[in-house]
């Protein structure tokens, strides 16, 4: 697949939600960008550290097909930086894929791109998500046009095989 992808990242992720979308898309012969606030390494939620390939301001400049939002606290700090932000939404506005797991879906909140739009998150979120104007879910994955939204780690084999479906159609 000649997908440009990004993954994107900030301190405090949660590890399975970043290694494995990560890992899986390799597996799919697509090579994706590590995409955070600066180039620097950052470490998980239980210390794993993972290094970013790009910054959040010259990813902003690039046009990918494909954006991985893991969850855990990450987002609650991407959500603070502009060019993070600006990433997910130009995705979104491109209707690229944009997929987004646990707590990632806060990232879409901030990217003004939840409204109408059919999302599930770990339940944390539910509230922020509603009053985005998102249709929440209770359902492991669900997608949504160019969304794909999961609930937590458990659901993350059901969630890539929704994105690699969704990037061979």
């Amino acid at each position: 697949m000649a997908v440009k992808a990004a993954v994107l990242l900030e301190s405090d992720y949660e590890d399975l939600e970043y290694w494995y979308p990560y890992l899986r898309l390799i597996e799919a012969g697509i090579k994706p960008e590590t995409v955070a606030p600066k180039k620097e390494t950052y470490k998980s939620k239980h210390g794993y550290p993972a290094t970013a390939d790009v910054t959040a301001a010259a990813a902003a400049k690039k046009s990918y097909g494909l954006v991985v939002i893991p969850g855990g606290w990450a987002p609650d700090r991407m959500r603070r930086d502009d060019d993070m932000v600006r990433v997910v939404r130009k995705a979104a506005r491109a209707g690229k894929v944009v997929a987004a797991v646990c707590h990632g879906g806060s990232m879409l909140v901030s990217a003004g791109c939840a409204r109408g739009v059919r999302l599930t998150s770990v339940r944390a979120i539910r509230d922020d998500l509603v009053a985005a104007g998102a249709r929440w879910q209770d359902r492991p994955v669900m997608r949504d046009g160019n969304f794909i939204t999961a609930q937590g780690p458990g659901d993350l084999p059901e969630f890539m095989r929704a994105i690699l479906s969704a990037l061979r159609a």
